[in-house]
């Protein structure tokens, strides 16, 4: 008589069914956060939202800037990506100005559209050590060093400093300036420090 292992279809509704909640999840913070603001947005609001128990939502996420920094994250990965190995500007093949500066540009993209989420996901010296921003540091201190600078470090989290979400909120929506303005400051920023 054979035996069927009755444990592994449980275990992949299980997973199937964890993988749909954090869907779900994702979604409804999502809409939240471009609705009204990561700041405003509780865990239970999520909750509510996404139709799960909090047993599961903390199960997954700890806090609401989990949530932002997992949706968050394909968007930075993908740019990642083009750092690494895409065509240049953005990728190798050119100066560390001209590099720094498509950097930036990209960056306010990712911003313009995900600022919701960025803000979300870095509160206070979180940044630091969550998302991206070790990624985007060593981006930078290569560029610097590649520019022959000497001493790289205190100018990589400078360099960073214009990207800050808040910062970003505060140009756009209280000085009312477009991301055109902010990425030819930026360009020009990249120009004077890491020279032509």
């Amino acid at each position: 008589m054979a035996t069927h292992d009755l444990s592994t279809p449980s275990a992949n509704r299980e997973r199937a069914d964890a993988a749909r909640n954090r869907l779900k999840v994702l979604a409804a913070a999502e809409t939240l956060f471009a609705e009204r603001g990561a700041s405003t947005v509780t865990m239970d609001d999520i909750a509510k939202a996404a139709g799960v128990g909090r047993g599961t939502l903390y199960r997954r996420y700890p806090d609401r800037a989990a949530i932002a920094l997992a949706l968050l994250d394909e968007h930075e990965r993908r740019l990642q990506e083009q750092l690494l190995s895409g065509p240049p500007p953005l990728g190798p093949g050119t100066s560390p100005a001209e590099r720094l500066a498509a950097f930036y540009a990209a960056m306010v993209e990712l911003l313009a559209r995900h600022v919701h989420l960025a803000l979300g996901a870095e509160v206070g010296r979180s940044r630091f050590s969550a998302g991206a921003y070790g990624f985007w540091r060593a981006h930078i201190l290569t560029l610097i060093r590649d520019a022959g600078h000497k001493d790289p470090d205190p100018l990589a989290d400078i360099l960073l400093a214009p990207l800050a979400p808040e910062v970003f909120q505060h140009q756009t929506q209280e000085l009312g300036l477009d991301k055109e303005r902010i990425t030819t400051a930026l360009a020009d920023l990249a120009h004077r420090v890491l020279g032509q």
